[in-house]
């Protein structure tokens, strides 16, 4: 059994090949957790890969299997929305490819860091980013993001230098690429992205939206791995 290392020196697990290639996370809602597949499905074509299932959805424990096995290699699925150990461990014996929190409950780092699986707690001050990184965090999910703006994420990395900060909340397409060129690992995005997926809107247009985005971040990680 792996264990918990002392804070400022964490066990801490990777970010994802998926999530490397292409750093952006889906947040997808919707009514249940039936409607998934065919939205997955559009993100996928479009190259965003990294799928982010809340628990305010409906049926995600029951549906999260039976969507790994539809979309193997070719999606990561993660379990967000989760406020308690109890939710964590669910999802990880559900095969959660990773977790994500809106706020900062450090035993859920610590409950993925057992098992090695990539975790993304949110917080929105100093402390609270500072105390997720330090339990183990893979990056620090910086939620809401939009109340806070661009250049908080390089303020952070004066004190933080080595900090991996994933910014949600209010991110629209045309913003992520700002959002990648101030040092963030990964840009999440829900409705901006989404808009009426689930409401009977265009896949097509989804998978559009999609391939832009993709395009989008790609050219920022390129432009900032050339300073």
């Amino acid at each position: 059994m792996s264990t918990i290392q002392p804070a400022g020196n964490p066990q801490r697990p990777a970010p994802s090949a998926l999530l490397t290639a292409n750093p952006v996370v889906a947040v997808m809602r919707a009514h249940h957790a039936r409607e998934y597949a065919p939205v997955i499905e559009a993100l996928v074509r479009g190259g965003v890969r990294s799928i982010e299932l809340t628990l305010s959805t409906q049926g995600v424990f029951e549906e999260l299997p039976r969507l790994k096995e539809r979309f193997g290699p070719d999606a990561e699925i993660g379990v967000g929305t989760i406020t308690t150990v109890d939710q964590a461990l669910q999802a990880l014996d559900c095969g959660a490819d990773y977790l994500v929190t809106p706020a900062m409950v450090t035993a859920v780092v610590s409950a993925a860091v057992e098992r090695d699986i990539p975790v993304f707690p949110g917080g929105l001050t100093p402390t609270e980013l500072l105390a997720g990184w330090n339990a183990g965090a893979t990056a620090v999910k910086l939620f809401p993001a939009s109340a806070v703006g661009i250049g908080y994420v390089d303020q952070l990395r004066g004190p933080f230098p080595k900090m991996r900060i994933v910014p949600s909340g209010g991110i629209g397409i045309d913003d992520a690429p700002a959002w990648i060129a101030a040092g963030a690992l990964a840009v999440s995005l829900g409705g901006p992205l989404l808009r009426d997926a689930f409401s009977g809107g265009s896949l097509t247009e989804l998978t559009a939206r999609a391939s832009k985005l993709s395009h989008l971040v790609a050219d920022a990680v390129e432009a900032r791995a050339a300073k």
